[in-house]
């Protein structure tokens, strides 16, 4: 039975238009096609990519750090209490007024103790500088690379320049070595950040970030199946265009190098847009979605799948083009630092807090950029980040 299910499944009428079928994907004469089991390559390259983050981030985002002048805050640390500490773990990291008052009484402690300790203690939770600066080190180098091996591996190819070039003799289309090995380094680092998420800083956008990754990995791994691999080949050329900037753009934030972290950001807002919002919706997904099915073969199952997937794609890129857009905002004359439209308002709003009663307590009032109205940039992109 499912033997059967899956022929129907993989039948060559849904895939393929007609005359042609799974058979035409053979290699012959020298010519090599893409084939299910080469995604499997991507299991251990993912893996690879994994260790080598490991190997990076110690021997040469930590020295980095260390001579950009990174360094993190000194936190005062929540001091041991049987009643909050359970109450913080298992039901809540931010209780109600009633029940800072019930655990006021439950521990001995004021009222603004205990607000007090629960600052302090989701403090404590929150990623240190460092490791947010070696994150984004780790991405910035790798969205560098694949744009310029990207485009080196497409500079020379007819398609990048005529789109209708894209579709010349499908689904017949020979892989050449640049594309395979450009799609099974894309692919394996996707889904090392799938592998690394939950151990990753985790942002305001977390669940768009997984679901962009799925996409993302369904997207690609799709194109491959299908032969789609020179429309794939240019989406993944357009989304590294954008992203190293927004790396390097936080990269100096944590360094504290505001001027250049703005020249950064602004740089990658305008690559963002023009990529993401011009280039591959009227150019791409035109060309991908639109020209196939009206002027080759009528529509198939397999373009409903690719409509629906792009559009996923591109829903998510309109959704953080208006939080850049957001953030560009804030760079108009008055507004000096630029905050993270996807940060964790809360954490970084019980660090000022608690920073402001230790001060308080220290008979020191101090000004400083959160008198602006708005905090530092202090968070990760994603791809789409």
């Amino acid at each position: 039975m499912l033997s059967r299910l899956r022929e129907q499944i993989w039948a060559d009428w849904i895939w393929f238009p007609e005359g042609y079928g799974w058979a035409d994907l053979t290699d012959h004469d020298g010519k090599v096609y893409p084939k299910t089991q080469d995604l499997w390559v991507t299991i251990p390259i993912a893996l690879c990519f994994l260790v080598i983050r490991q190997i990076f981030e110690r021997t040469v985002a930590t020295p980095l750090a260390s001579i950009l002048g990174v360094t993190d805050k000194k936190r005062v640390r929540a001091s041991p209490n049987p009643v909050l500490e359970p109450y913080f773990c298992s039901t809540s990291k931010n209780p109600t007024q009633s029940s800072i008052e019930v655990l006021s009484k439950q521990s001995g402690c004021s009222v603004r103790q205990v607000q007090r300790w629960f600052r302090r203690r989701r403090n404590q939770e929150r990623p240190c500088k460092l490791k947010k600066f070696r994150e984004a080190s780790w991405r910035f180098t790798f969205y560098l690379v694949a744009f310029f091996a990207g485009l080196a591996a497409l500079i020379d190819k007819p398609w990048l320049y005529d789109m209708k070039q894209v579709w010349e003799d499908f689904p017949k289309m020979p892989l050449l070595p640049s594309e395979y090995w450009y799609y099974m380094i894309e692919l394996g680092f996707y889904l090392s950040l799938i592998f690394s998420i939950a151990s990753d800083v985790k942002r305001k956008d977390f669940k768009e970030q997984i679901i962009h990754h799925v996409a993302t990995i369904s997207l690609i791994s799709f194109s491959w199946l299908v032969n789609y691999i020179r429309a794939g080949t240019l989406i993944m050329l357009v989304h590294d265009s954008s992203d190293s900037f927004m790396e390097a753009a936080k990269m100096f934030n944590y360094a504290g190098w505001r001027n250049t972290c703005n020249i950064m950001f602004t740089t990658f807002a305008a690559v963002f847009i023009f990529t993401r919002l011009v280039i591959l919706p009227f150019w791409i997904i035109h060309t991908t979605c639109v020209y196939p099915p009206l002027t080759l073969y009528q529509p198939l199952p397999r373009i409903l799948l690719l409509h629906g997937l792009m559009f996923v794609l591109q829903a998510l890129h309109i959704f953080w083009a208006i939080l850049i857009l957001r953030m560009v905002v804030k760079f108009l004359p008055g507004n000096h630092i630029v905050e993270d439209e996807r940060s964790d308002k809360m954490r970084l709003r019980s660090e000022d807090e608690d920073g402001g009663h230790e001060k308080l307590q220290n008979g020191h009032a101090q000004n400083g950029h959160a008198q602006n109205g708005h905090t530092p940039l202090n968070n990760n992109h994603s791809k789409k980040d």
